[in-house]
């Protein structure tokens, strides 16, 4: 029996929480049709939470309100798709109705759940039934009742929710057209009640469940009865935008509900974070730089991603920020140049160069306060690195272009701003990775600083993966077009017509060079499962390394490796 909710206890309900639906996120990305059939609503809302879980790991929060506290505005920044925005509004709710409670009895709890789902009422623009948030009011109506009928027991309040909210759940393939046609329930609706049982698991006592491979879902979605005329508009665009004059949203909520629907705004004091569909993103981001400084823009094609599930294929990201820049500049044409340059808060500030959004998840993770998207075959120009520079809030920018052919680009913007721009010469991903994780962020100057990340970049060496796109024959390698390529520190490594022959000869390699750490970002091209395989190559070569293998999302390489 739990009758309060401590600070402690919320942490881990989260972890549990976050761990119960990562384990399940195929599953609930299966069922994923609505609002459109893009089938990533198990990965935004595990990843979601599991910004909350990575920031939870470093506290030890004393009060419930500070673990809720943290939690809302770990999940604010790192909600991923319409889902995972409403997930961060649901406890970003909660986290208001828990204000100023050292702990949470039944009936504050219910009632904070009950918060929670008008909040995200309140930032969706409209409103549809027969999704999370019926379930969720559903869920927390119940609680509320049943906590007011005389209820201290934390674990039936909670069992009480559950049940409504999966009576909910049943309901919603009835409820919403898209969703009886495909003859699933919503993902979404699916995925919060996942995430309640591992909380109250975590009440009862009950063990974590392992992070394995997904098991089969037992619904799953007729992708190809839907159609991608289904679909009225065709980006899915979310983005941040930190808060640099003080004036209501409303204005913008109405210009981006005229462009687009599926709105959903979440906000704190600092931040604001919108989710929206619509066929002109870069009017959206252009529109939002008037209330703010853009950290951060995902831009994704739904109509490409329901043809390839209509076809059997895994939805691909389509992120395709420099398409987002043209847009940008054909709507400020005509309009005076330059842009917005944040004024310092702070000593030090950091920007990576890099592409994929796994990639960029490591970097910001690390520290780094913005990430440009370039790398291979599309390097950022001058303007783009600036940009990204101006919008730093910090005297000294440390800019790490991860790419040989973007150092000079990046060298460029020191004359070009008045911030103090401090370029480190990395030529990798695993070099700029490296170089952050190093990083004194209290050290006394820009020097030390600049020193402990360039002396760092001797100690990783990168090697990578990708493929021929011609017939040559080079430094005596016989190259046939298709071929996969191996090139380790910027040099070819080796070609062969099979990825696991060169897997295991860099994993010899990795031997050779007595690694003790081995990191593999797999590709957008590569599934989770070829890149478990890979690692495990990794391991059987190198069994006293530590091997992680990560979603790097990058496109032309299969696979990034570093080897410490």
């Amino acid at each position: 029996m739990n009758e309060l909710i401590t600070g402690a206890l919320f942490k881990q309900m989260i972890l549990h929480g976050a761990a119960a639906i990562t384990a399940q996120k195929q599953a609930i990305n299966d069922l994923n049709v609505f609002p459109v059939p893009d089938g990533d609503t198990g990965t935004n809302m595990s990843m979601t939470i599991g910004t909350a879980a990575a920031e939870l790991r470093k506290t030890a929060p004393a009060t419930v309100e500070q673990a809720a506290s943290i939690t809302a505005s770990a999940l604010l920044r790192g909600a991923r798709g319409n889902s995972g925005v409403i997930l961060s509004l649901l406890f970003r709710g909660l986290s208001k109705g828990l204000k100023g409670r050292e702990t949470a009895d039944a009936a504050t709890f219910a009632a904070a759940m009950q918060e929670g789902v008008s909040s995200a009422y309140k930032a969706v623009m409209k409103p549809a039934e027969g999704t999370v948030l019926t379930v969720s009011r559903l869920a927390a109506k119940r609680a509320v009742d049943v906590a007011a009928e005389g209820e201290t027991d934390l674990e039936k309040v909670l069992e009480e929710a559950l049940k409504e909210g999966y009576d909910a759940l049943a309901q919603t393939t009835d409820m919403n057209p898209v969703l009886k046609k495909a003859g699933v329930v919503d993902a979404g609706g699916k995925g919060y009640l996942l995430i309640l049982e591992g909380m109250l698991a975590e009440m009862r006592g009950e063990p974590v469940p392992e992070i394995t491979e997904d098991t089969p879902a037992q619904e799953k979605a007729d992708f190809a009865a839907l159609s991608a005329e289904e679909i009225t508009f065709t980006f899915d665009t979310v983005f941040i935008v930190r808060k640099t004059v003080n004036k209501p949203l409303e204005p913008f909520r109405a210009y981006l509900s005229s462009i687009g629907d599926s709105l959903v705004i979440g906000e704190d004091d600092e931040a604001f974070k919108v989710h929206v569909h619509t066929d002109i993103p870069g009017a959206a981001l252009t529109e939002a730089q008037k209330y703010g400084t853009l950290e951060l823009a995902k831009i994704e094609n739904m109509r490409t991603q329901a043809e390839d599930l209509a076809a059997g294929r895994e939805a691909q990201s389509t992120d395709d920020l420099e398409a987002v820049e043209e847009e940008l500049e054909h709507a400020e044409a005509g309009e005076a140049s330059g842009h917005t340059v944040a004024a310092p808060e702070k000593k030090y500030g950091f920007l990576a160069v890099c592409a994929g959004d796994g990639l960029a998840a490591v970097f910001r993770d690390l520290g780094a306060d913005g990430v440009v998207s370039g790398g291979q075959t599309m390097n950022p120009s001058t303007e783009s690195i600036l940009e990204g520079v101006d919008k730093i809030p910090a005297e000294t920018v440390f800019v790490l272009p991860n790419n040989g052919n973007i150092i000079m680009a990046a060298q460029q913007c020191g004359a070009l701003t008045e911030k103090n721009v401090v370029v480190i010469p990395t030529k990798t991903v695993p070099q700029g990775i490296t170089a952050m994780m190093n990083v004194d962020f209290e050290a006394p100057d820009a020097q030390s600083i600049t020193d402990a990340m360039t002396e760092a970049l001797s100690t990783v060496t990168t090697a990578q993966i990708t493929y021929a796109a011609r017939n040559s024959d080079f430094d005596g390698f016989d190259i046939k077009e298709g071929d996969y390529l191996a090139l380790e520190e910027g040099k070819l490594f080796g070609t062969d017509s099979s990825l696991d022959t060169l897997l295991n000869k860099l994993a010899e390699d990795a031997v050779e060079k007595d690694a003790s750490f081995i990191s593999l970002y797999f590709g957008e091209d590569v599934s989770e499962e070829d890149a478990q395989k890979a690692g495990q190559v990794f391991e059987a070569a190198c069994p006293d390394a530590e091997v992680v293998i990560l979603s790097g999302g990058q496109p032309v390489y299969y696979y990034i490796i570093s080897m410490e």
